[in-house]
C-alpha cells in the first residue's frame, strides 16, 4: 500500500516521511485551494474533500496554526499570511511591543482512507525569539520550544521531529496506521 501525502511543500513531506518510516509514503505535489478560516479543522476538512478530486486511495493532508499570546491567539491558521505581511522580525517586534512572547504551534493531519476522515493533532508550546538559524520553514527561526535553548531552525531535522507539533501529529498518525495491521 502506498500512502500519499498531498502537499506542495517538500519540507513538510520530508519531515513526515522520516517519521512515518518504514511506511511507504509518496508526495502528491498538489497545491490545494486553502480556504481562509480561523478554524483549522474546517481548513483540513476542505483540503481532504478537494484532494479527493485528484487522488484515489489513501492519503493525508496537513495544516499548521501558530497562536501568539501577544495577539490574543491570532493568527492561528493564518500564520502564512501574517508572516508574508510582516516577516519574522515583524512578528518578533509585535511580541516585543506587547512584552508577551508566548506562543504555541498546532499541526493537524487529516487522513482519508477511501471512506472516512480521521484527524491527528500535535501541539507544542514555546516562545517567540529574535530570528536565529536558517530554515526554509518561515517561522522556525523565531520559535523556541519550551525547555529548549534552540529555535526549530537551529535544530537538526531529527531533533525537531522528536518534539515538534508536526512530529507529534505524525507519531499519532503512524501509531494509528500500524495498529490497523
Amino acid at each position: 500500500m502506498v500512502l500519499y501525502f498531498v502537499t506542495g511543500d517538500k519540507g513538510k513531506f520530508d519531515e513526515a516521511k522520516i517519521e512515518l518510516n518504514p511506511i511507504e509514503v509518496e508526495q502528491k505535489k498538489i497545491d490545494l485551494v486553502e480556504i481562509q478560516s480561523l478554524d483549522p479543522k474546517e481548513i483540513i476538512e476542505h483540503k481532504l474533500k478537494e484532494a479527493q478530486n485528484f487522488v484515489k486511495g489513501e492519503f493525508f493532508v496537513e495544516d499548521v496554526s501558530v497562536y501568539l499570546d501577544a495577539m490574543n491567539s491570532f493568527p492561528g491558521p493564518l500564520i502564512k499570511w501574517l508572516l508574508g505581511a510582516v516577516l519574522r522580525e515583524g512578528i518578533y517586534d509585535i511580541c516585543k511591543a506587547k512584552n508577551n512572547f508566548g506562543a504555541r504551534a498546532i499541526a493537524i493531519i487529516g487522513y482519508f482512507n477511501g471512506k472516512e476522515n480521521r484527524f491527528f493533532q500535535g501541539e507544542i508550546k514555546g516562545k517567540v525569539v529574535f530570528p536565529r538559524g536558517e530554515s526554509n520553514f518561515g517561522w522556525d527561526p523565531i520559535f523556541q520550544p519550551d525547555g529548549h535553548e534552540k529555535t526549530f531552525a537551529e535544530m537538526t531535522k531529527k531533533e525537531k521531529n522528536k518534539i515538534s507539533h508536526r512530529g507529534i501529529a505524525v507519531k499519532k498518525f503512524k501509531e494509528f496506521l500500524e495498529a490497523r495491521k
